[in-house]
């Protein structure tokens, strides 16, 4: 693999928001002149199920797809999603994960217990984690919908792409109407 693409996971639960984060981190890297190559994978995501997203760029990107062991960055919208993702990093990659927890069918029938100490266990694995209350902090910011604008925010802060490229890329993917909104957490995501 070149060194010259930056490997990006993002991974969670349908509903989470997590397609438009993609569409925002892919615009954001094109505006700011890379190559972006973009791929999800959609597991029942109307219903819940598991949801990948891969996002590459750099100087020049061949596939869309994350090569096992790559991941420089994992952006994960719900806890035990983002610890089944971890073998998809590199060893000392970034991970950035809401401090949520949905619980997954089998749980919900009593079949199965949602693990505990899941953030401990990605700690241990990789230190570089940031734990984020991304519900709590969009709740702040007028809707707790925005979640996955907070962590976006503070995915941004470990990229080299200038803020007003951020900025520019929220105007252009999300709805008017909930711009404003967005953007307080965003911003309230990049001052973690």
């Amino acid at each position: 693999m070149s060194t010259s693409v930056t490997n990006i996971l993002l991974v969670g639960v349908g509903g989470q928001g997590i397609l438009l984060a993609s569409e925002i981190l892919s615009e954001a890297f094109m505006l700011a002149g890379h190559d972006v190559k973009k791929s999800e994978i959609h597991g029942m995501s109307q219903r819940g199920g598991s949801v990948v997203s891969h996002v590459r760029f750099g100087t020049e990107v061949f596939s869309p797809v994350v090569p096992e062991g790559e991941g420089d960055i994992l952006f994960g919208f719900e806890l035990l999603e983002t610890y089944r993702a971890l073998p998809l990093l590199r060893p000392g990659a970034t991970v950035v994960a809401n401090d949520d927890r949905i619980l997954p069918p089998a749980v919900l029938l009593g079949q199965a217990e949602y693990p505990k100490g899941l953030a401990d266990k990605i700690r241990q694995k990789f230190p570089d984690l940031l734990l984020v209350d991304g519900q709590g902090m969009a709740l702040s910011a007028g809707d707790v919908r925005a979640a996955n604008t907070v962590l976006l925010g503070a995915v941004s802060k470990r990229l080299m792409i200038a803020e007003e490229i951020w900025q520019q890329a929220l105007e252009k993917m999300v709805p008017r109407k909930a711009l404003e909104i967005n953007l307080k957490a965003f911003q309230s995501g990049r001052s973690l």
